[in-house]
């Protein structure tokens, strides 16, 4: 909060991407500063379905409560948008339109979109998850994700990262342009 007051103190833009419902502590000054087109705030929505949600984000706040603090940002005049991330193939990617839908109904005028990104430990720790979670997929969602990233499970180029290669990655880029 401390900080926001300084930016907003000092005319200073700020730019947020959270996870979490939490950002309304700050309503009050993220309305003053968006008044004076200072400020952005981006909420990550990776599912609608809260079982998946409680599974891939347990700590995180739930959907739910994620596109209810879109929705009062937006009402406060603070410019909103949704990230659908990160997108798993066979996971939650058939979410994206939904997604997409339900976020602009709650007033997001922008949207991003983040295709799971696998570095360094995060590769062993998802593939635990996977196994975990979903057996019966471990194999094909790890086809998926190598297909997008040039048969590698990681691929840290600039601009490719983000958004992956191929046709799957493709896909998924058309998809959310459409939505």
């Amino acid at each position: 909060r401390r900080i926001l007051e300084v930016l907003d103190r000092y005319g200073h833009p700020v730019g947020i991407v959270t996870k979490s419902a939490l950002v309304l502590r700050d309503l009050d000054i993220l309305a003053r500063m968006a008044k004076r087109n200072l400020v952005k705030v981006a909420l990550s929505v990776t599912t609608l379905d809260p079982a998946l949600a409680r599974l891939m984000e347990p700590r995180a706040a739930t959907p739910a409560r994620r596109l209810d603090a879109l929705r009062e940002l937006a009402q406060a005049g603070v410019p909103t948008s949704v990230m659908v991330a990160p997108i798993i193939p066979a996971i939650n990617d058939a979410e994206i339109e939904r997604i997409l839908d339900t976020a602009a109904a709650r007033g997001a005028q922008g949207a991003g979109y983040v295709l799971l990104r696998l570095p360094l430990e995060v590769r062993d720790l998802f593939r635990e998850w996977l196994m975990a979670n979903f057996p019966d997929r471990y194999r094909h969602v790890f086809k998926l994700i190598r297909d997008m990233r040039g048969g590698k499970d990681y691929d840290p180029q600039f601009g490719n990262r983000m958004t992956g290669t191929g046709p799957v990655a493709w896909m998924i880029g058309r998809r959310f342009e459409a939505a």
